[in-house]
């Protein structure tokens, strides 16, 4: 007969077996799928590099519209098969999946032919109004005082900016496939020790999966990016799996996860503002971008980052078990202390002796 311990761990074993195998079916499919246009996405959509690119060659972009769509139709259809229950039910699934569709499609348009920044914020500030605003009203993220319509027209900004900061971040390669990766692999852990909803776990799985299909074509030098038709719905998406994650009880835990993203992006934008300078352009002021240029190579930063994060899904887990009252705030502490040390060490770069 099972110990207590032992019934546990073969549940936590099972489910992430089932989450594995999701992962591993949208893999297959992501890879494939770019294999089959990325030609045609060289005649059509291609990054020309300029003095702000880390990159030096045209490189074909808009990887996204293979990776979105697989994500969408292998959760789906995984949410189906297990029997999963979203909040909101089938329809408030079926608008996040059109809405992160209808981002995908403007997106590409982007990476073929420049479209107008008000567009491009207007698409996403339906889109995240119309997912945010229709969210159960039992999902709440603030105290119960503050009304339900600030608290949305909140996450809405919140979202706004975690989207828009996912894009700038998507700089060099594979760094928002190890950063991706990273938050939905959390996702996963959280999900398979019933930290968070099973929902939770299996968009996450399907997003890390399609995004790890992705990765061979993405690894330094790029064959690939993910474009606009990438980072901005992929942004949308977790935004969405962590204002969710929030209002089940894991505040702290949404907060850690996507941490090195929004203090890179937030801290670098806050300077450039108080430099005077035109935020919406591009640029590489960004703190990995500094350690490219201060003796990091392209994986050694990807590497730190991917370092970082496993320490963060770690803390995220501390946060959401229950037990200690300190625990969360001490996990919060400890997550912002690495990642300054991270953001430190890029901007100062490494001596000649270790440089690569």
């Amino acid at each position: 007969m099972l110990t207590k311990f032992q019934a546990v761990l073969l549940v936590v074993v099972t489910i992430i077996l089932a989450l594995g195998g999701i992962a591993a079916v949208a893999a297959f499919l992501s890879h494939r799928g770019i294999a089959a246009v990325i030609g045609w996405l060289k005649a059509r959509a291609v990054a020309t590099p300029n003095h702000r690119s880390s990159h030096t060659v045209p490189t074909p972009q808009g990887g996204g519209i293979v990776v979105v769509p697989v994500t969408l139709v292998t959760s789906g259809v995984a949410l189906w098969l297990i029997g999963s229950h979203v909040p909101g039910g089938p329809l408030y699934a079926a608008l996040v999946g059109a809405a992160t569709l209808a981002l995908t499609a403007v997106g590409f348009i982007d990476d073929m032919r420049r479209v107008s920044i008000a567009l491009r914020l207007v698409a996403q500030v339906l889109a995240l109004a119309i997912v945010i605003g229709l969210m159960p009203s039992h999902l709440r993220v603030l105290p119960a005082p503050v009304p339900l319509v600030v608290e949305r027209i909140l996450l809405i900004g919140a979202a706004l900016w975690f989207v828009n900061l996912f894009n700038f971040m998507d700089g060099i390669d594979l760094i928002s496939v190890a950063e991706t990766v990273a938050i939905a692999l959390g996702l996963v852990v959280l999900t398979a020790f019933g930290l968070t909803p099973e929902w939770h776990g299996i968009v996450a799985a399907a997003l890390a999966g399609a995004m790890l299909g992705f990765a061979p074509w993405n690894k330094p030098a790029a064959r690939l990016f993910l474009g606009d038709a990438g980072s901005i719905p992929i942004g949308f998406l977790l935004a969405v799996l962590l204002i969710h994650m929030a209002a089940e009880g894991a505040l702290v835990a949404a907060l850690i996860l996507p941490l090195y993203y929004f203090a890179d992006a937030t801290i670098t934008l806050i300077r450039r503002l108080l430099r005077g300078e035109r935020v919406w352009e591009a640029h590489r002021q960004h703190f990995y971008q500094q350690a490219t240029r201060n003796g990091f190579s392209v994986i050694a930063t990807v590497r730190r980052i991917a370092v970082l994060d496993a320490a963060l899904i770690a803390l995220a887990v501390i946060a959401t078990l229950r037990g200690s009252a300190w625990a969360p705030l001490t996990a919060l502490v400890a997550a912002a202390a690495a990642v300054a040390w991270t953001l430190r060490t890029f901007a100062r770069g490494r001596p000649l002796r270790e440089k690569e």
